[in-house]
């Protein structure tokens, strides 16, 4: 069975890095949560990143906030795919992260994706997943055509109600 590895710098993260859980859930996708600082505690997150491949995981989500160093320790102790998700922080609101986790060095990829987009970390994490997972693969294209018949739905009902009742029912949902 896939498995993705959920990994966050601290327990602050988690509200956002919660998204990616209910994402792979809703594919069916099993996953594990790990808190694990590449500062504090830097043995135990290479540890981490070295045992993923036994574990049985295929991707590792990582989101970090600040300097954002964990993703790229992460993906300099594995050979799986990485991804990182950027943390919105107080002082910089985020943009400390995104560059800290997108401005990799040559030969060590971290896929990054928007701040506090844990949920496109997991749909990224289920593409990588479903070029070789056939059930998978069915199970997204099912969710994109999903997505598109309700944005084909929503634009034939703006047609039929015009601008202003369409905002005026919206405002009532």
């Amino acid at each position: 069975m896939s498995m993705v590895g959920i990994i966050m710098g601290s327990d602050s993260d988690l509200p956002v890095m919660k998204e990616a859980c209910q994402v792979l859930e809703q594919f069916g996708v099993k996953y594990e949560v790990t808190i694990c600082s590449a500062h504090r505690v830097p043995s135990e997150t290479s540890r981490y990143a070295r045992e993923a491949i036994d574990k049985g995981m295929e991707v590792i989500i990582a989101g970090a906030g600040g300097a954002a160093h964990l993703p790229g320790v992460i993906a300099a102790n594995t050979v799986l795919p990485v991804i990182g998700v950027p943390i919105k922080t107080a002082s910089l609101s985020g943009l400390d992260s995104l560059y800290s986790i997108v401005q990799m060095p040559r030969g060590i990829p971290v896929a990054t994706v928007a701040i506090d987009g844990a949920a496109n970390a997991a749909l990224l994490a289920v593409q990588i997943m479903a070029v070789a997972d056939n059930d998978l693969r069915h199970k997204f294209t099912t969710y994109k055509g999903e997505m598109a018949r309700n944005v084909m739905a929503k634009n034939s009902r703006l047609q039929e109600l015009g601008i202003g009742e369409y905002l005026k029912l919206k405002q009532e949902q």
